[in-house]
């Protein structure tokens, strides 16, 4: 099976300055993707989950178009060429009135 990863800018040097990885082994979910991953690119595991393995508070996964929030989480399956996107969150912002 293959899974492919895109990694957002700031992860990229986790990655050997990769935008986009591809895993191959045996994963039926998105936690065993992860896994591989992880294998590949052993920096990238703390910047998405925490201690405990669950995903980061400021870190959102999709598969294909689907947030894993709103699916079953770290344990959304997936199929043979997914596309795994992580996007870290985003705040802030410019204030017009400069207050």
């Amino acid at each position: 099976m293959r899974v492919f990863f895109h990694i957002p800018g700031p992860l990229r040097a986790f990655a050997e300055g990769n935008a986009q990885v591809r895993v191959e082994g045996s994963a039926a979910t998105l936690r065993e993707a992860l896994l591989l991953l992880w294998q590949a690119h052993p920096g990238l595991r703390d910047r998405v989950v925490t201690e405990s393995g669950e995903l980061r508070e400021h870190v959102n996964l999709f598969v294909g178009n689907e947030s894993i929030r709103y699916a079953e989480g770290l344990s959304t399956g997936i199929s043979d060429g997914a596309e795994v996107s992580i996007i870290p969150a985003i705040s802030g912002g410019w204030n017009q009135l400069g207050s």
